[in-house]
């Protein structure tokens, strides 16, 4: 689709742990929650760890890329320092949540997803 913004169009990027803990559960959640508010498209963090090339190549052309994880092992952060990829990175354990603990509701995910949303702006 052409771009309509006389140039200053940007192509924010979000990609979510989606991994077993309820850590990346919350990830997946506010990923979705991302890309709802238009703040940023969500895409598959799978296929970049698989290096399937079209998604590295949208990667690296996109203005932004945002990275959440669920915890501290930072699997996505992993898949994109090994790609050479700049990215921001936010861990939902960061936000007071505990793996393996933290029961997800719908308001933990809304004020993680805005709190992420002001600092991807900035």
């Amino acid at each position: 689709m052409p771009c309509n913004c006389g140039g200053a169009c940007e192509t924010n990027l979000v990609y979510a742990c989606s991994g077993a803990a309820n850590t990346g559960l919350l990830a997946d959640q506010v990923m979705r929650a991302l890309n709802r508010d238009g703040i940023a498209d969500s895409t598959c963090l799978a296929a970049m760890g698989a290096d399937l090339s079209g998604f590295l190549e949208s990667a690296r052309n996109a203005t932004r890329n945002i990275v959440l994880d669920g915890c501290k092992v930072s699997c996505g952060k992993r898949i994109f320092e090994k790609n050479g990829i700049a990215f921001q990175h936010y861990i939902m354990t960061d936000f007071g949540v505990e793996k393996g603990k933290t029961t997800i509701t719908g308001d933990l995910i809304e004020s993680i997803a805005a709190d992420i949303g002001e600092k991807a702006k900035a």
